[in-house]
């Protein structure tokens, strides 16, 4: 298809004022002696506006934003009709607004995607995907969701309007307007790839999107160990008796330190991997969740205690079921309580020495090699 006229124009509605004073700007596209009209879906003050630079005059912030979201705009209108010419089919003005707009006949839009991935991992919760990862997927989508209202004005944007960058405006946002750490973004923006690499693979998205866009390696931090008289302090404080859930994750979190469990195992394993030898002594047999490997530990008297007093023949796991955010929660609320001003509980875990745990390993050890291994 040959090309002998492609024109973008914008203009004001000012029959269409609002209750502000503010116009709408509208636009028009030519290409050739075709020609569609759309709502840009932005508005300013009338007195601002320069119909020949189809800007807005002055360095006022309405004038600096406005204008930026412009240029985007006529980026992302470039960009559609880049895309139509690269087909080396006809095509006509309406064609490069719907890509633009991402029309359902021609484009799925990001979020509406978004939507139909989080559906797909729901059917796979506590099979192969956890609880806590699809929860991470929807909070993608709402921080992608406010990202686009703040940012595009618009309620969602089609594949074909973004451009390469739209996710370093969105790490930024993370990480300058929401606060969030390192990590946290780190986890997000390599997700938010992912899910556009899907869709490319699908044919919803004509460009593999930004895949050569690196979010970095978060800095590791070496987890300090909680000392020992913080450690007391906390399995001795006295919680309100009108808040039994602190009391619960206070448990899951001493429990963890005492078996030296991850917080998945100990709210997974079940009565059936508490193993008894002939002395009497209980091990923790199971495997962990993260590894898949397989994990043997004495259980020391104060764990015992902590299963006795949690012991409920109507559940099969050991301990009431909590979130990790929600015990997270639960333990800052606890040091918070006991004086602390800055805790991250996530971080600091109560120091319990290898040989205190698994002095008997030689003795277990031994036991499985007779019939004890058949029971597992």
């Amino acid at each position: 298809m040959k090309i002998e006229k492609f024109k973008v124009l914008l203009y004001l509605k000012k029959s269409g004022m609002d209750k502000n004073g503010k116009a709408p700007i509208m636009g028009r596209i030519t290409v050739n002696r075709t020609m569609a009209q759309f709502s840009c879906k932005l508005s300013c003050t009338p007195s601002l506006w320069n119909p020949r630079a189809s800007r807005l005059e002055g360095k006022s912030k309405e004038a600096v934003e406005t204008n930026k979201d412009i240029e985007q705009l006529l980026l992302s209108i470039q960009k559609a009709f880049d895309v139509l010419v690269e087909k080396r089919t006809d095509f006509e003005a309406k064609d490069v607004k719907e890509a633009l707009q991402g029309s359902v006949k021609t484009q799925t839009t990001l979020l509406s995607f978004v939507d139909e991935h989080i559906s797909e991992l729901s059917t796979h919760e506590g099979i192969d995907m956890s609880k806590s990862s699809v929860w991470t997927y929807r909070k993608i989508r709402k921080n992608l969701a406010e990202f686009i209202g703040e940012k595009y004005r618009l309620t969602d944007l089609a594949f074909g309007q973004l451009t390469e960058p739209f996710i370093s405006d969105f790490h930024h946002y993370l990480l300058d307007e929401k606060g969030f750490s390192s990590g946290t973004i780190t986890i997000y923006v390599s997700l938010f790839k992912k899910m556009c690499r899907i869709a490319f693979e699908r044919g919803l998205c004509k460009n593999l999107l930004f895949a050569h866009y690196r979010v970095g390696t978060p800095k590791v931090m070496t987890p300090k160990a909680l000392s020992m008289s913080d450690f007391i302090k906390i399995r001795d404080a006295e919680l309100p008796e009108d808040k039994p859930r602190l009391s619960v994750s206070r448990d899951l979190f001493l429990f963890a330190c005492y078996a030296g469990t991850a917080f998945i195992d100990t709210v997974s394993i079940t009565k059936a991997n508490v193993k008894v030898l002939e002395d009497g002594d209980k091990w923790l047999v199971y495997n962990r969740k993260k590894t898949g490997t397989l994990a043997r530990v004495k259980l020391l008297p104060e764990a015992l205690e902590l299963m006795a007093k949690y012991e409920d023949g109507a559940r099969d796991t050991l301990f009431p079921l909590l979130s990790t955010n929600r015990v997270r929660i639960d333990l800052i609320t606890i040091c918070k309580m006991l004086g602390h001003k800055d805790v991250k509980m996530t971080q600091r875990y109560a120091r319990v020495t290898q040989k205190k745990l698994f002095e008997d390993m030689d003795k277990f050890i031994a036991a499985t090699e007779k019939d004890f291994i058949l029971a597992l």
